[in-house]
């Protein structure tokens, strides 16, 4: 089992299959996307090549996000690579719902079986204006056949004051609707600082509110995301908070990163990250990829540095998935 210094073990690996993305989210990429589109970005044996010795470490749930990783055409073929390695329970793509009713069931038929579509606000306006693109009734139409096809569906919400923090919308949706919906507290990078300071919501404020409405806490699995989830006897749907600045958020850590250029994230918020890319290979042992990285996971540090106001290297979370 992979393991730090800390005593935390890692069963989930966040992969990273683009940078590139096609929507403008204030909060993320106001500009759009600024890279360049024809970086080598891992391929599909490359991708499969870094699964497998996190298999052998103990990894078992997979996520693949970009950028947005539905850009990339071989992305069926790449999630059926992955399904098939021995210890991987769990294959999930993070997706902002670009095109998603045409483009699910390939995901499915090739072996998805969890899904996280980014939904910042159920009113199509307030949509728009966060993401740049008038898509709302497209992405619901992919959730709710996500949904169909038996996939586990939650939804990602980036908490922004004044933006979409009343949530009565979203207690009415979740009424009816068995997905869990996500709130993220929005998170300090180098290109946002200002951004933060205005549009920043403490996620404790939202759990005491829920606590107060009878909402209970949900046990997490040992593979969970760092969500904390609730649930209520009156609401088919769950609520989820990702709290960064929470205190003891780290604590629970259990997840590692790679981004699209081959690139081990120890944090999210950490400084330029590890090149493992030689270690993906053809011809190249699993056995070396394994020891590196369990030598580089004892350099994991205790907890991040955002309550300093030092995001590291992270200039924006379309580099490495969030």
């Amino acid at each position: 089992m992979l393991q730090d210094s800390f005593g935390r073990r890692f069963y989930y690996l966040r992969l990273s299959v683009t940078d590139v993305c096609n929507f403008r989210c204030s909060y993320c990429l106001p500009d759009g996307y600024q890279g360049k589109p024809d970086e080598a970005f891992l391929s599909a044996s490359e991708l499969e090549a870094a699964v497998r010795g996190f298999a052998q470490m103990g990894t078992q749930k997979i996520r693949l996000t970009g950028g947005e990783p539905g850009l990339r055409s071989d992305l069926p073929e790449i999630i059926y690579r992955l399904n098939r390695i021995d210890g991987i329970n769990n294959i999930a793509v993070t997706t902002n719902g670009y095109k998603l009713p045409q483009r699910i069931q390939h995901w499915a038929d090739a072996g998805l079986n969890h899904l996280n579509v980014s939904i910042d606000s159920l009113d199509s306006s307030t949509f728009h204006e966060i993401t740049g693109h008038d898509r709302l009734a497209e992405v619901l139409e992919g959730l709710a056949k996500a949904r169909e096809l038996g996939l586990t569906v939650k939804v990602n919400a980036v908490l922004m004051k004044g933006v979409n923090d009343d949530l009565a919308a979203v207690l009415t949706w979740l009424k009816q609707t068995p997905v869990t919906l996500r709130f993220i507290e929005v998170m300090e990078t180098s290109d946002q600082a200002v951004f933060f300071r205005q549009y920043h919501v403490r996620g404790d404020d939202i759990r005491q509110s829920l606590l107060s409405q009878g909402w209970q806490p949900v046990l997490r699995d040992v593979a969970a995301g760092p969500a904390q989830e609730f649930w209520h006897p009156d609401y088919a749907g769950r609520i989820g908070l990702i709290m960064p600045y929470s205190q003891d958020f780290c604590a629970t850590c259990n997840r590692l990163r790679i981004s699209s250029l081959g690139k081990l994230h120890l944090c999210l918020f950490a400084e330029q990250g590890i090149d493992i890319r030689p270690y993906l290979q053809t011809g190249v042992p699993t056995s070396e990829l394994v020891q590196a990285v369990s030598e580089y996971v004892q350099g994991k540090k205790a907890t991040h540095a955002l309550q300093s106001h030092n995001s590291g290297a992270m200039a924006n979370l379309s580099q490495i998935g969030g």
